[in-house]
C-alpha cells in the first residue's frame, strides 16, 4: 500500500496544494513507488514567503528565552520520533536501518539543544567606545535542503535561523521529503506560532526563482551542487539577498610515508562507503606515497570488498542503494569514463553487486593509477568510488590536494598529531580532520573556492542568520 501524503504546511495550517500535482518517491531499494506527496505551485511559494513575512516582526521580537524553549520542545519531540525519521530515511534515500539510526538521525536533537542555548547570544550588547554592537535576525529565510542528508541539514538551518529570530520556508528534495513532513508534525504539536516555520514540497528547478527571488525573502540558505548554487545566486542578486551556499566537494586524503598506513586506508575507505558514497566532504581522493603505494592499493581492496552494496533492510547492511536510479546511472558513467582514462580498476565496477537484480545499487569501487587530471579525479561523482594517487613528496601531495576547484574538506594522517597539522593548514578546505578524526556538529561546516560560501553549525552557524547594528552615542 503506498502512503500518500496531501497537504502543504503554511502559516500553521495543513492545507492542500495549489497545484494539485502528485510525485511518486521511488524506493531506491526495490524501484517500486513507495510514498506519494503533493507539489506546490508559484501561488503556495508566495502564500508561505507572505506568512513568513507577516510572522517575522512579532517572532523577532521574542525572548531569547521564548525561543530556546521551542527549539528544546522541538528537540524534545525529535527523539519520541526517532524511529519515524530513520524509517523515513531507509524508505526515501536507501539509507540501510542499522545505519540510520546513527549516521542520519542521531544528534540532530542535540543541534536544536544547542542552539537553544545559543539564542541567548542575541541579547548579548557589545559595548565598546562610544557605541554598542548588537545582533538582529535578518528576517525571512529559504531553507533548501539536499537528498543526501536531509534531516542533518534541516537541522544546520532551521535550529540556527529560529534561535536567531528568523522566520522560514522549508523546502526538502523531493525525493526525501518525509522528514520534513515529520518536522512540520512537531512544530505543529508544540504550537510553534503559526507563520515562523512552513513547509513546501516539489523541484528546485520550477520554485527556486521564486524562493530565492521574492522580494520579502532576506536570505537564502542552500547545499546541494555547484551548478545549483550558481543559479540560486543569480536568482538572488537582483534583490541583494544573503545567500549561504554549500556546495560540491572532491575532498584530499593524504597519508604520509610514516603514518601508520592500515588504520589510514581503512579510516578512508570506510568514510567514502559511508552513506553509499553519497557525502559532499567524502575524501575519495586518496593521496599515498610511492614507496607505500601498492601496499595501500591491497588495504583499500580489501577493505571496499567487505563493504558490498546490499538490500538496506537487512541488519547486516552498511551499504545500501544509490538515491535514485538516475543517481546510479550517473555513477556507472563516471567508472566507465575511469576505466576509457586509463585508471586500474581495483575492484568493483559497473556491474549489479551479487545476488541483486535490481534496485539503485552501485558496486564499492577502487580506482588505482589514477592521476590528478583525470576526469575521476576532478570531478564530484557523488557515489561509493575511491581514486588513489601516489605521490612524490609532501610538496607535491599538497599540490594535488589544492589543485581542484573545490575546497570543502580534507583529511590528513601523518605519524602524530604535530605532523598532521603542519600539513593540514597547508590546504585550502573548510575543514580538516586528522589523524582520523570524524564529523563535529559543534564545528563550523562549510566551503572555499566553488564548494561555497557561509558555515553551518557552532557559533558560526548562528552568525549566519544575523544582522550587525551600531549603536553609537
Amino acid at each position: 500500500m503506498v502512503k500518500k501524503y496531501e497537504n502543504l504546511y503554511i502559516n500553521g495550517q495543513w492545507v492542500k496544494s495549489g497545484s494539485g500535482d502528485i510525485h511518486d518517491i521511488i524506493n531506491p531499494a526495490t524501484g517500486d513507488v513507495a510514498v506519494q506527496i503533493p507539489m506546490s505551485g508559484e501561488d503556495d511559494v508566495i502564500r508561505a514567503i507572505s506568512a513568513a513575512r507577516a510572522a517575522f516582526t512579532a517572532w523577532s521580537q521574542t525572548t531569547a528565552q521564548e525561543r530556546s524553549d521551542y527549539l528544546n520542545a522541538i528537540a524534545d519531540e525529535m527523539d519520541k520520533r526517532a524511529d519515524d525519521f530513520s524509517r523515513a530515511l531507509t524508505l526515501t534515500l536507501g539509507c540501510p536501518k542499522s545505519v540510520a539510526p546513527w549516521l542520519q538521525v542521531a544528534g540532530n536533537s542535540n543541534g536544536f539543544r544547542n542552539y537553544a542555548k545559543r539564542a541567548f547570544h542575541m541579547e548579548r550588547v557589545d559595548k565598546r567606545d562610544g557605541f554598542k554592537v548588537v545582533k538582529e535576525p535578518i528576517g525571512v529565510c529559504t531553507l533548501i535542503n539536499p537528498w543526501n542528508y536531509p534531516l542533518g541539514q534541516l537541522t544546520g538551518k532551521l535550529a540556527p535561523a529560529l534561535a536567531a529570530g528568523c522566520t522560514v520556508v522549508c523546502k526538502p528534495a523531493e525525493q526525501t521529503p518525509l522528514q520534513d513532513i515529520i518536522m512540520a508534525e512537531i512544530v505543529d504539536k508544540i504550537g510553534l506560532p503559526a507563520g515562523v516555520f512552513n513547509l513546501i514540497l516539489g523541484e528546485g528547478a520550477v520554485l527556486g526563482p521564486t524562493l530565492c527571488g521574492h522580494e520579502y525573502v532576506d536570505m537564502v540558505s542552500f547545499t546541494g551542487s555547484t551548478r545549483a548554487g550558481v543559479y540560486i545566486s543569480q536568482y538572488a542578486a537582483p534583490t541583494i539577498k544573503r545567500v549561504t551556499l554549500e556546495l560540491g566537494g572532491k575532498s584530499p586524503y593524504i597519508i604520509t610515508e610514516d603514518a601508520d598506513l592500515e588504520s589510514a586506508v581503512r579510516d578512508c575507505v570506510a568514510k567514502v562507503m559511508m552513506n553509499t558514497g553519497q557525502s559532499c566532504n567524502a575524501p575519495t581522493r586518496l593521496l599515498i606515497a610511492r614507496s607505500r603505494y601498492e601496499e595501500a592499493v591491497a588495504i583499500a581492496k580489501e577493505a571496499a570488498e567487505k563493504a558490498s552494496a546490499a538490500d538496506p533492510n537487512k541488519d547486516c547492511t552498511h551499504v545500501g542503494p544509490m538515491s535514485t536510479e538516475r543517481q546510479r546511472q550517473t555513477v556507472l558513467g563516471y567508472i566507465e569514463t575511469g576505466i576509457g582514462e586509463g585508471a586500474r580498476l581495483v575492484t568493483g565496477g559497473a556491474e549489479m553487486p551479487e545476488g541483486l537484480e535490481r534496485g539503485a545499487y552501485v558496486r564499492p569501487t577502487i580506482f588505482a593509477d589514477v592521476s590528478n587530471d583525470m576526469t575521476i579525479a576532478q570531478e564530484e561523482i557523488f557515489g561509493p568510488v575511491l581514486c588513489m594517487i601516489a605521490y612524490d613528496g609532501i610538496d607535491q601531495a599538497v599540490a594535488m590536494a589544492n589543485d581542484s576547484q573545490y575546497g570543502l574538506s580534507s583529511h590528513v594522517f601523518a605519524k602524530d598529531e604535530e605532523a598532521a597539522l603542519a600539513i593540514a593548514t597547508r590546504i585550502r578546505a573548510g575543514q580538516c580532520f586528522i589523524q582520523g578524526g570524524s564529523f563535529n556538529g559543534e564545528a563550523p561546516f562549510g566551503g572555499y573556492k566553488q564548494s561555497g560560501n557561509g558555515r553551518e553549525w557552532g557559533e558560526e552557524g548562528l552568525h549566519e542568520y544575523c544582522e550587525i547594528k551600531a549603536i553609537i552615542s
